[in-house]
């Protein structure tokens, strides 16, 4: 019977030895099970050795992260036999560093494992991974990680069964030993309590903060001091105003969880008004007191929060604290002002003075009205032509600042187009002009990519009809084809190189809008034809690939997105993909023809148009199966190589020179290149 055991106990550690993955996974869970039911029956020499296995060596299984993720997937099990606790509190803090794992799934297991253990109280979790670990792992880690991390700590710093002051006390402790950590603890702590216990947090750190420029206040005042002695607490000893780390660190915290009780207080007109003039009273106090760059970020978020009505003298002044911005600002100081002024639905004061700042705007473009109601701003040192693009690009790039530019009036949104629009001439006259001032042209082009974007938004937001016509991006197309290209024709390369950062922009800034406009379906197959014939233009013109990457992102989102022209004619379909198959046969030849004249330096930058070329492949062939067009690329990637050697061939005097490819890196460089692309898919291939 004995050797049965015994025998049995082999195999187990056989299987923990095993060389395949799955197989020491299995062995694992098979162990664990064992273990958690027999405990008392098995030796304990046999127990230590399997856990320190398991523990020791299993869970460091550097070959597979299947195999470590096995060992705190099935832990737990063992876990619920209560004997093996006190075995368990000593093994188990050999795996703190597991919370480092390189794999996701792993962390998330490891980090099951500790809750298990707090669940069943079998060790204190701190004690198998230090608190400072797990703080790191908070701030830096993923959702999946980071919230079950939140759910450990939860009672350590957010107790909801003790006094509110212990809530702002371990909050504070928490913003001392990793603000970055506290920021994301609260980001999540309201999915582990009511959202009444979030607001009442909401008000004990404003507590907190008034009792902390009280005490400053009164410092010095001799008939205070025995009140504050009676009444100390363990804030005060730690906390004040000058600790401006800390200060910050609460109000951001107010911030973050004002924003996850939102929806709530819209829900509770009585809390959410009860907040809004408690912060109203305070906030201006705030403001003089926290006089630092850390603590007035969080605090302009807290005005956004509240209406206009409710901070009269701040509100009034956002606006001109806007227009003396200095226009080499390094910061970012300027986002929450124009959140304040977005969340109060006075994005028009923005827009006015956007278009105050862009020089191109022609004079006609303002009413008489405009010019009667406001102060125009006619000296040119005043104009910020920079700042008002940073302000613009800000709006548009976050949805509900983006939402609140959108509402202006069209008119309005026109003009401001109208402004954007006179970086074309700019534009123009920089290629024109190979000595033009740096300066400008940076300004220039940031104004162009925001004009192409900006007219895609308002055609979308005022289209009449089901279908958009993105009629002004089809302008910029035509002034490309027809104004800046015929700029670069016939030049010489010395020129070609004072203008090379202005023309690549100028196309890859257009490239880039139209093949985010077709990834979103707003561009017709009208819109799509002309585009694609627009690029041959491009591929004609310019003799690099710097815009080949954008390019086949076009030709796969037309491929990918073929299925929503069901309802035109299949004669524009045809012509269409007709089109798609003779711009990439036409590209192919152009990035040919730059790796015979460039080898070396066109191997590097292949690099940057293998994934696109990939995906573009992988699209045809799995939308487009034995159709023409599918055809049609494939015999373009055949060819390809295939005109590459013979090319290569041709120069070749001696027939005893010749040796035949044994591998890849036998191939001339861009059949290499291109065969390489077209290996990593085995449809492809087959």
């Amino acid at each position: 019977m004995d050797s049965e055991i015994q025998k049995q106990f082999e195999e187990l550690y056989s299987l923990l030895e095993d060389p395949y993955p799955w197989v020491r996974s299995t062995g694992i869970l098979g162990v664990c099970k064992i273990t958690s039911k027999y405990w008392e029956m098995m030796p304990p020499t046999i127990l230590v050795d399997l856990l320190k296995k398991v523990t020791g060596e299993l869970a460091f299984d550097i070959s597979s992260a299947d195999v470590r993720c096995s060992v705190f997937k099935c832990l737990p099990i063992i876990l619920d036999n209560k004997l093996s606790h006190p075995l368990l509190e000593q093994l188990l803090p050999s795996l703190r560093y597991s919370l480092h794992d390189n794999a996701e799934k792993v962390r998330v297991a490891f980090v099951d494992l500790l809750l298990k253990v707090k669940a069943v109280r079998a060790a204190k979790f701190w004690k198998i991974c230090p608190m400072e670990d797990i703080l790191v792992r908070l701030e830096m880690d993923s959702r999946p990680v980071s919230r079950r991390l939140v759910s450990l700590i939860f009672n350590s710093f957010l107790p909801v069964n003790q006094p509110e002051e212990v809530w702002c006390e371990r909050c504070v402790t928490l913003i001392q030993m990793n603000r970055a950590a506290a920021r994301r603890f609260y980001q999540y702590a309201h999915e582990h309590t009511a959202s009444t216990n979030i607001a009442k947090l909401i008000h004990v750190i404003r507590h907190c903060l008034n009792a902390c420029i009280q005490r400053t206040l009164r410092e010095g005042a001799e008939t205070h001091k025995e009140c504050e002695k009676e009444n100390a607490s363990v804030l005060d000893k730690t906390l004040s105003v000058n600790d401006t780390a800390s200060m910050a660190g609460l109000l951001e915290i107010i911030v973050i969880l004002w924003k996850n009780i939102h929806r709530s207080l819209e829900n509770n007109k009585e809390a959410k008004a009860y907040t809004i003039n408690k912060f109203a009273s305070v906030l201006p106090e705030y403001l003089k007191v926290f006089k630092d760059e850390r603590c007035k970020i969080p605090l302009f978020m807290l005005m956004s929060f509240l209406p206009a009505s409710a901070v009269p003298v701040f509100s009034c002044g956002v606006i001109s604290a806007l227009r003396n911005q200095e226009e080499s600002v390094t910061g970012r100081s300027y986002c929450t002002l124009l959140d304040c002024l977005c969340s109060w639905g006075q994005v028009g004061h923005v827009l006015e003075l956007i278009v105050d700042w862009l020089p191109t705007v022609p004079p006609q473009a303002k009413s008489n009205l405009a010019s009667k109601r406001k102060v125009q701003i006619n000296d040119m040192c005043s104009v910020k032509p920079k700042l008002a693009l940073l302000y613009m690009e800000y709006l548009l790039t976050h949805p509900k600042n983006r939402e609140c530019l959108l509402s202006a009036p069209q008119k309005k949104l026109n003009q401001l187009l109208k402004a954007l629009e006179g970086s074309k001439a700019d534009l123009e006259s920089l290629l024109q002009s190979p000595s033009g001032n740096p300066l400008n042209k940076a300004t220039a082009l940031h104004a162009f990519g925001l004009y192409c974007r900006m007219s895609v938004h308002l055609q979308y937001k005022f289209c009449s009809e089901e279908k958009i016509h993105l009629s002004i991006l089809s302008d910029t197309g035509s002034w490309l084809e027809n104004k800046v290209l015929p700029l670069l024709e016939d030049q010489e390369e010395e020129y070609l190189k004072l203008q090379r950062d202005v023309y690549q922009q100028i196309i890859q800034t257009y490239l880039a809008v139209c093949k985010d406009a077709v990834m979103v379906g707003l561009g017709d197959p009208k819109f799509q034809v002309q585009l694609l014939q627009r690029s041959f233009g491009i591929m004609k013109t310019v003799k690099e690939f710097f815009y080949v990457s954008l390019l086949l992102g076009i030709l796969k989102e037309i491929a990918g997105n073929s299925m929503i022209y069901r309802t035109d004619s299949d004669e524009k379909v045809t012509v269409l993909f007709d089109l798609v198959q003779e711009v990439f046969q036409k590209m192919l030849e152009c990035v040919a023809c730059v790796f015979r004249k460039q080898p070396e330096e066109s191997l590097q930058l292949f690099h940057s148009v293998q994934t696109p070329l990939h995906e573009f492949i992988t699209t045809i062939q799995s939308w487009h199966q034995d159709t023409a067009v599918h055809h049609a690329v494939l015999s373009t990637l055949i060819a390809a190589p295939v005109v590459e050697i013979s090319h290569q061939l041709q120069k070749v005097s001696d027939i005893e020179e010749l040796t035949s490819p044994q591998c890849l890196a036998d191939l001339p460089p861009f059949s290499r290149s291109l065969m390489g692309v077209i290996m990593k898919s085995s449809d492809v291939v087959r």
